[in-house]
């Protein structure tokens, strides 16, 4: 299972399948930590019994359906403070892949770090960074992305298959999609931060909508502008701009 067949420099020339693992971040962080572990080692399972999201919430992916796995790097080049820039390269990564594989669909990056198909999440991304004194000593990305499951509890969610009405070869899709990822870790290595930023920005869910926020348990209607080199959302209220960390905003309703 998992045939890489990627057109990559090193990016998952090391894969480790699991059939079934509490958390492919937990198995990758074991496996980096060890002696000539290799940059872009791969750790993928077919069933995530205890899979992590952003701010702890859970990833519930039905066995065999779709990708579930995490990348293990070692970016001592980025700057600590910098390292929302991984998450930005990470983003524009899959968001290649899904552009590639269904040119006629709406990919969008909602932030901080989820993927948005036709309105819909279909992909979760969960970094874990390590430092190191002043030095990004390994990261640990973990994807999981809807692909040939159909069927969710939570309404908001959908997977390729969902939308276009058709399935998916899983070992395919991976290989395309670590060449996508390896590109743009390669283009954040070779310092092109700004090019990053600005297409990450331009791909970002509700850029440049008026749309509703939830702040400090108010509904405050804004726009969203961008983001800071450090991650923050900066949002257009009232005519000021503002700039939130994660658990400062959170997404409201349409207007």
């Amino acid at each position: 299972m998992y045939k890489i067949l990627a057109n990559t420099l090193f990016m998952g020339h090391k894969l480790v399948f699991v059939p079934e693992c509490h958390s492919t971040n937990d198995e990758a962080q074991r496996l980096l930590q060890q002696k000539g572990s290799p940059d872009g080692l791969i750790v993928i399972t077919a069933n995530q019994t205890a899979g992590r999201g952003q701010r702890g919430s859970a990833w519930i992916s039905e066995p065999g359906k779709n990708l579930t796995f995490s990348i293990g790097l070692k970016p001592h080049f980025l700057d600590p403070a910098m390292q929302f820039h991984l998450s930005m390269a990470v983003s524009l990564g899959i968001l290649d892949c899904l552009t590639s594989v269904l040119p006629f669909a709406e990919v969008k990056i909602k932030w901080p770090n989820d993927i948005m198909l036709n309105g819909k999440k279909t992909c979760g991304i969960l970094i874990e960074n390590q430092l190191v004194g002043q030095l990004m000593d390994r990261s640990v990305v973990g994807i999981g992305l809807n692909v040939n499951q159909v069927s969710f509890s939570f309404p908001q969610a959908t997977s390729l298959a969902a939308e276009n009405v058709k399935t998916f070869d899983l070992d395919a899709l991976l290989s395309l999609l670590l060449e996508k990822l390896e590109a743009r870790y390669l283009q954040l290595k070779a310092g092109e931060v700004e090019q990053i930023k600005h297409e990450y920005e331009q791909h970002l869910y509700w850029h440049d909508e008026i749309h509703g926020f939830l702040i400090d348990g108010q509904l405050i209607s804004g726009i969203i502008k961008g983001i800071t080199p450090q991650g923050k959302l900066r949002v257009l209220i009232d005519g000021v701009q503002r700039q939130f960390a994660f658990k400062e905003i959170s997404y409201g309703y349409s207007r």
